[in-house]
Formats: C-alpha cells, sequence, structure tokens
C-alpha cells in the first residue's frame, strides 16, 4: 500500500502507484484543460508576507512531463523560469567536488569504482594530500566543497571521513577557506549521521540511482548498496541523526527516466510528509563514460531536450528546493538548462583521486577519474560565463553558519524572504572572488555588475551596509562578511 508518511522504502516509494502514476500522466497528457489547471495550480502568488507556490504532487507533475505538445513545453518552461527567479532570483551557487578516495566494496555495474575493475588504479588521500587539493582549490577561489568517497569500511571508514572534514575546515591559505563541506558518502547508521553532524556537514547527499527496485538490485549485484531498502531509507536515518538538509538525485539513463521522476518526487513528498522539510538540494546526473563503463549499454539514455524538460518539471513541482548540474553535462547542456531551475553548478572540477593538487586548471588527470568531465573550463572562465549570461555567480555559505538550515531555511524561502539575505551575501562573496582571484577581464565585468546589482537590494539600509562590507573587501583586506 502507497504510504507516503511510511518509514518503508516500498510504502513510500510505491511500485503500483508509480505505473499508476504513469498510466494516468499517458491517458491525460493531452487533457489540455488539466493541464492549465495544473500550470496555474503551480504559479507563485503573491501574499501579504511574501511569495508562495503550493508544488505539484508527482502525479500532477507526471502529466506535465508526459505533455508532448510543444506550446505547453514553452509554458512549462516559462513557469519554471519564473519560480526560480521568484525564490533564488539570478543567483547561482558555486561549489567543486573533492574526491578522498576510490577504494570501494561494492559491485555498481555502471561505476567504474566498483570492485571488480582491474583497470583503474586504488587511491586514497593522506591528510597532507588532503591539504593540498584544498589549497588548489582555495587558490582557485571555491569556498564550498562536496566530499565525494567509494564504499570501503576498511580503507574509508567513518572515523577516516571525520578527519579529513576537520582537516579541510581548519586550513586557511592566502584569503581562501572552505566554508561549507558537504558530503556525499554511502548510506550509513544514524550513530555516523550523528557524528557527521557534530563535524559541522552542510548537507548530506546520496542519490538514489534508480527507484526502481528490481532494477536497483541488478544494477548493484553484491556489496552493502545491494541492499534497496537501506539505502532508499538513508535520508530517514540522516534527518534522525540530526542533520537538517539532505540533498536527492537519480541517475538518468539507468531506468525509464518517467518512472524515476515519480520516485523521485515521491521521495521529496515523504521527506515533507515525515520531517516537515523536504530536500534542500535535488541533483539530476546522467550516465557518463568512465574507465570501464561504456554508457551506451543502458539503453535508458536521455536527449538533452528530455533533460531540459525533466529539470523544468523538477523545479515547477518542487519550487523551493536547490538544483544542483555538474560539470558531467557540456557547456552547451549548462547553457540550455540554467535558466529553467538550476541554482547550484560545480566549476573546474575534477573527478579523480587527488586531482587538484599539482595540476594546472587546464590539466586533467584521467586515471582514477569516476566520470567523464564535459564542461572543462576554469573557474574563472565558468565564473565569466554566468555574469555574460545575466547571472550572479555566488560563493556564498552564510545560511549553513547562520543556522538557517532545514525547516529554518525553508520557512523563509517559502515566503520569498531568503533572498534578503542571499541577494547581498552573493555579491560579498562574489567581490571577494574578484579580488582575490578573477582575471583583470572577469574582475572587470564583475565589479561592473555588483554596482547594478546593489540597486536591486530593496532595503536602503542593508543596500549602504552592503555597500560598505565591499570597500572593505577591496580596500581593507578585511573577509567573510555576511547577512
Amino acid at each position: 500500500m502507497y504510504r507516503k508518511d511510511s518509514m518503508k522504502a516500498e510504502e513510500f516509494i510505491h511500485h503500483e502507484e508509480i505505473l499508476e502514476t504513469l498510466s494516468y500522466a499517458e491517458q491525460n497528457k493531452n487533457n489540455k484543460e488539466l493541464i492549465q489547471k495544473i500550470l496555474r495550480k503551480a504559479a507563485p502568488q503573491k501574499t501579504e508576507t511574501g511569495i508562495e507556490c503550493s508544488g505539484l504532487s508527482h502525479r500532477e507533475a507526471s502529466v506535465l512531463l508526459a505533455c508532448e505538445d510543444p506550446d505547453i513545453t514553452e509554458e512549462i518552461f516559462h513557469l519554471a523560469k519564473e519560480i526560480k527567479e521568484a525564490f533564488y532570483g539570478d543567483r547561482i551557487v558555486m561549489f567543486a567536488p573533492l574526491y578522498l578516495s576510490n577504494y570501494c566494496v561494492n559491485q555498481c555495474v555502471y561505476c567504474p569504482y566498483h570492485l571488480k575493475n582491474k583497470e583503474i588504479p586504488r587511491k586514497k588521500l593522506t591528510q597532507e594530500e588532503i591539504r593540498q587539493e584544498v589549497i588548489a582549490l582555495q587558490d582557485m577561489g571555491h569556498k564550498r566543497l562536496a566530499i565525494e568517497c567509494g564504499e570501503d569500511p576498511v580503507n574509508n571508514p567513518i572515523d577516516y571521513i571525520l578527519e579529513c572534514i576537520h582537516t579541510i575546515y581548519s586550513i586557511k591559505h592566502k584569503n581562501g577557506a572552505i566554508r561549507r563541506v558537504n558530503v556525499n558518502i554511502a548510506a550509513t547508521t544514524v550513530e555516523n549521521y550523528q557524528k557527521l553532524k557534530e563535524a559541522e556537514i552542510g548537507t548530506y547527499i546520496l542519490f538514489q540511482e534508480t527507484y526502481h527496485k528490481e532494477s536497483y538490485e541488478r544494477l548493484h549485484p553484491a556489496g552493502p548498496k545491494h541492499d534497496y531498502a537501506y539505502h532508499t531509507e538513508a535520508m530517514d536515518r540522516a534527518m534522525e541523526g540530526g542533520i537538517d538538509d539532505v540533498g536527492l538525485g537519480v541517475l538518468f539513463g539507468l531506468e525509464l527516466y518517467k518512472y524515476e521522476f515519480a520516485g523521485l518526487l515521491m521521495h521529496a513528498e515523504h521527506l515533507e510528509a515525515v520531517h516537515g522539510v523536504g530536500p534542500h538540494t535535488i541533483s539530476i546526473p546522467r550516465v557518463k563514460k568512465a574507465s570501464d563503463i561504456d554508457p551506451s549499454v543502458f539503453d535508458n539514455g536521455i536527449d538533452d531536450d528530455t533533460f531540459a524538460k525533466i529539470i523544468a518539471c523538477i523545479r515547477i513541482a518542487v519550487p523551493y528546493t536547490g538544483m544542483i548540474i555538474s560539470t558531467r553535462e557540456s557547456e552547451a547542456c549548462r547553457n540550455k538548462v540554467l535558466g529553467l531551475g538550476i541554482s547550484q553548478i560545480s566549476g573546474a572540477s575534477r573527478t579523480s583521486v587527488g586531482g587538484y593538487a599539482g595540476y594546472s586548471e587546464t590539466e586533467r588527470p584521467h586515471d582514477t577519474e569516476q566520470f567523464d568531465v564535459s564542461d572543462q573550463r576554469t573557474l574563472d572562465e565558468v565564473v565569466h560565463w554566468l555574469m555574460e549570461s545575466g547571472y550572479i555567480p555566488s560563493f556564498c555559505t552564510a545560511c549553513y553558519r547562520e543556522g538557517r538550515t532545514g525547516d529554518r531555511f525553508m520557512s523563509l524561502c517559502k515566503v520569498g524572504q531568503i533572498q534578503n539575505c542571499c541577494h547581498p551575501n552573493a555579491l560579498i562573496t562574489l567581490q571577494e572572488y574578484l579580488t582575490d582571484y578573477a582575471s583583470p577581464q572577469t574582475q572587470k565585468l564583475g565589479e561592473e555588475l555588483i554596482l547594478k546589482e546593489l540597486q536591486n537590494i530593496p532595503s536602503p539600509g542593508r543596500r549602504q551596509k552592503t555597500l560598505q562590507y565591499l570597500e572593505q573587501i577591496k580596500h581593507e583586506g578585511q573577509r567573510d562578511f555576511r547577512f
């Protein structure tokens, strides 16, 4: 039986409910009266306290995704853009992944880190190597990392992860500092999630890979990750362990995308129903080529147009969540979908263990890569591109450090009030980047953008305070201001 408030994976991700949803969506994909009703329901509404968005159920959103009318698709794209701008403005948060170890005991058939892959050398960073990696990332200008690690209780125990987090936070190099460490590691126990919380992580991220149980078990033939229920229920244990912000995601291409889309939204509904707060982020990666992995063997790949529509429909259905697209995707693809709901992107990413230190920003080691990086631009080039495209690159981590996490963040986001903090914080952290790391061309473009965007801070007092902070950054060498 389908129950979104159940704590059992097979009840809140209910196979028959998904099949019925897909059937309902197929039957109604040309029902324009229903589709227009769904679009009106999802549209932002101004209230006395700000802006409200109702979002959509997995069934309603699946109808939008199934609709093939090009005019309605354009309406979907327009609404997704309107919702994104209402809650996140033109800000795009920047981050980079940091791979700690590729030792793994699982046998996931889509990942080159699987136990039986003999082509890839195994590597685990020492604390000194992590220090060098972090300094290299700080020298680029990064302030936010997502640490990645294979599942191996001997080589990568929780104590190793905790030590790595402590090392990362401890490194202050020139004006650089990593202010937020998000963690993408295997499903674990409530006790270990409590330890991660005590280590002051940002978001705990875990991709489901696929919500189709039978496919999941086939794609994970051996290892701890084979346990579908334990993996799918991990977010509940994480939140029970005190972690406020969790990040969902599926690996599109492993299973039929409409099935994954419905399952992903059901998971978000479950978190909202049980914990009172949905996912802090949703990631939308696609299967990519890697050592020992040929993505063409998976017959559920999706083209760029379908990918864009999935992103837009997720934004409409879960309006308050952050949406992430990585350097798995090409520059052209990222450019296409940026306005459809994306609020975070990675830049200058390396998906190999030890991929930053000792290499220039244009050099890339490939021996331990988890997947091909399609967008290989430097961070400066990505920042410049964003600003040329009308976006504000943000290196802000203020909400996390000011305690605006979980339901506290969502309560502000849901009425559009979070922008009163996020917009000036984005400008302040962009100024730090421009002053410390940017090329002259990027610095010039950024200074012009900041000057223009200052006028969009509605509060005169906050605008004046922001201007004061900007001057202190540029002329007095001060750093780390935040609202």
